[in-house]
């Protein structure tokens, strides 16, 4: 029998049908049984994102410029030297609600969930947000706001021609030398899972690259964990911590214990 909650309803509100009060075991047994689902949903989201690195690639022919802080850049230019590259079309400019002052109310609260980038670079991987307006109004809010992610500017029709030229959404673009190939596309609300480290690997063609991923053969895998580092302690090349191998280690051990979330 669900509990009312009257208190609501001495202000004039609808009283709140909530659930039942239960002993420490009855929620324990409930929170078992809804965690079967919930493993049944992650193994289903490991799947989907194993299918992902699978898709076809579409070669990008065409020329694209930006502005950047240090001046004009190529599509090339903005993966910084790695392989992968994520583009998030953020609404900042004319026309749009809040501006010159603020960016789009969506694409503001994407922005302030965005992780520290740097582990998304250990593994090779570049993030970079792209809106129209200039780079002097993107630095003065990215100052006021306190975001630090990369932004550009575009001035072409890169928008239009990835299906986000009226609405935010995430490319995922691969490098392959100068050849550059768009792998994926996150929209709408497929963009409310977007600001973990986690999920932006899970759309790249890569993945998270650990070997317990189902990924293509060749793909580069490392040992699960060990990669991870302080944000401000990444050195490329560097071999893991050694006292964080053992931690990881009885992480791993733990997790393959029946029962282990």
């Amino acid at each position: 029998m669900m509990n009312s909650v009257n208190k609501a309803a001495t202000n004039g509100q609808i009283a709140m049908q909530t659930p039942p009060v239960v002993s420490a075991q009855e929620w324990e047994a409930a929170r078992q049984q809804l965690l079967v689902k919930e493993k049944a949903h992650t193994r289903a989201r490991d799947a989907l994102a194993a299918e992902r690195r699978r898709m076809p690639w579409m070669a990008v022919d065409k020329t694209y410029a930006f502005e950047t802080p240090s001046g004009k850049a190529s599509l090339l230019d903005l993966f910084l030297g790695r392989r992968q590259l994520i583009v998030y079309r953020a609404f900042f400019e004319p026309g749009v609600f809040g501006w010159p002052d603020h960016a789009c109310r969506g694409c503001s609260m994407v922005a302030d969930q965005v992780a520290h980038v740097s582990h998304l670079n250990a593994r090779d991987t570049t993030l970079m947000f792209a809106s129209r307006a200039p780079q002097a109004d993107i630095a003065r809010l990215k100052a006021r706001m306190g975001w630090t992610m990369p932004w550009v500017t575009i001035t072409d029709s890169f928008d239009a021609d990835f299906g986000v030229g009226e609405w935010h959404g995430t490319n995922v673009f691969f490098r392959d030398g100068e050849r550059i190939f768009r792998t994926y596309l996150i929209k709408s609300r497929g963009d409310e899972q977007m600001g973990g480290t986690w999920n932006y690997l899970d759309i790249t063609p890569l993945g998270r690259q650990e070997v317990w991923e189902d990924s293509p053969s060749g793909y580069p895998q490392t040992p699960t964990y060990k990669w991870w580092n302080w944000h401000d302690s990444y050195e490329d090349g560097a071999a893991p911590d050694k006292k964080w191998v053992e931690v990881s280690d009885a992480g791993e051990i733990a997790l393959r214990t029946p029962g282990a979330q």
